[in-house]
């Protein structure tokens, strides 16, 4: 690919977000209801290609259940306030009050509880109760201390999510986890993540995780670009990660690892790209924060914003428009995208003559402006 030369000493290479890419129609059109959106990762099988991430503004056990009726995965974040406290809804209820300003200095005193293994356990068996998949999510400074619990409480799906994750640590402090291992000798399949380049990838890919996250977490909420100057574009972080799939394909032997795009995801078309850029699925965090009936009450945040001494994401508050489930599956009240989301990439997929979600990460695309 060509570089660009930015000084005499520094040379880079154009990447693009979503925003800088469209789909473009193809010869053909499809109905909408002839449209599929199943996708499987391992054994379990969904009819929407969307996670929710794990942040508290969106997850609690209940939104976490109701988004596996309704065909998606809920992941509950098992560092969050529902594994620090027995009942968070005041204090969620505070958070949403909180004032812009005042909003980093008090995330830091709520977040200082320490976390409750026999509540990572409660919070897991009543998802599993409800009889949906089960998924959890820890950073991967918490995972060894954490791992038993959460395994023995039932996950089906185990998710290592931090800003940036590689499969090489190297610390001078500790001894690192070593994901290679760790995911070998775990029992239930492991979603890894962010990455955001080929190469850092296909080393996650190597260490055995059935899906690697694309992105860095947190999303609107997130300030990793101004805090620590680090950031890739989506559109073609996604789409570099998809090429690594490829290439571990055929290096593996045939084993596919599914490509999640986690940021960056904020409206109905940027699903669409997503998907075209490459994802099998998308890691959904502020359009749930606009539910009526998200835990957040409207604000929004990450656990970034919540770091003891570099807190690199803020609270952010948005308007409700909906239900989980409006916000999913419409009817839509607005026209901005931000509702519908599984209707608007099923007319998407149509417009474009596809009808499965592999099909659909052929499309060509063009660049906008």
């Amino acid at each position: 690919m060509t570089e660009i030369e930015i000084g005499r000493a520094k040379r880079a290479r154009r990447a693009y977000s979503f925003d800088e890419v469209a789909i473009v129609p193809s010869r053909r059109t499809r109905d909408p209801q002839e449209v599929s959106t199943d996708w499987q990762i391992d054994a379990y099988r969904f009819s929407i290609p969307v996670l929710a991430a794990p942040m508290d503004s969106v997850m609690s056990p209940a939104t976490a259940i109701a988004l596996g009726q309704m065909g998606g995965l809920g992941v509950l974040n098992l560092e969050g306030l529902w594994t620090r406290y027995e009942d968070p809804t005041a204090l969620l209820a505070e958070i949403a009050e909180l004032d812009g300003s005042d909003s980093t200095a008090r995330f830091q005193e709520i977040y200082a509880e320490p976390i409750k293994a026999e509540l990572i356990t409660d919070r897991l068996r009543q998802i599993r109760d409800a009889g949906v998949t089960v998924a959890g999510a820890l950073s991967p400074q918490r995972t060894k201390e954490f791992a038993k619990t959460v395994v023995d409480a039932g996950v089906d799906m185990f998710v290592i999510r931090g800003t940036t994750v590689s499969a090489e640590h190297v610390s001078g402090q500790c001894e690192p986890l070593n994901l290679k291992e760790f995911i070998y000798e775990l029992d239930v399949p492991v979603i890894v993540g962010g990455c955001a380049t080929y190469q850092a990838a296909l080393h996650l890919m190597r260490t055995g995780a059935a899906g690697v996250l694309v992105g860095f977490g947190g999303g609107a909420a997130h300030t990793t670009r101004t805090v620590l100057g680090v950031s890739v574009p989506m559109a073609s972080a996604v789409a570099d990660v998809a090429a690594a799939r490829r290439d571990y394909l055929d290096e593996s032997g045939g084993r596919y690892v599914h490509v999640i795009a986690d940021g960056s995801i904020g409206k109905s078309g940027d699903l669409a790209k997503a998907i075209a850029c490459g994802a099998d699925a998308v890691m959904v965090g502020s359009p749930f924060a606009r539910a009526n009936d998200a835990p957040g009450h409207g604000a929004h945040w990450g656990t970034e914003a919540t770091h003891t001494t570099l807190p690199r994401g803020q609270r952010v508050a948005f308007e409700r428009v909906g239900t989980f489930e409006e916000i999913l599956y419409g009817p839509s009240h607005v026209a901005d995208g931000t509702m519908n989301l599984i209707g608007a990439l099923k007319r998407s997929m149509a417009t474009t003559g596809y009808t499965d979600l592999k099909e659909f990460q052929r499309i060509e695309l063009v660049l906008e402006g």
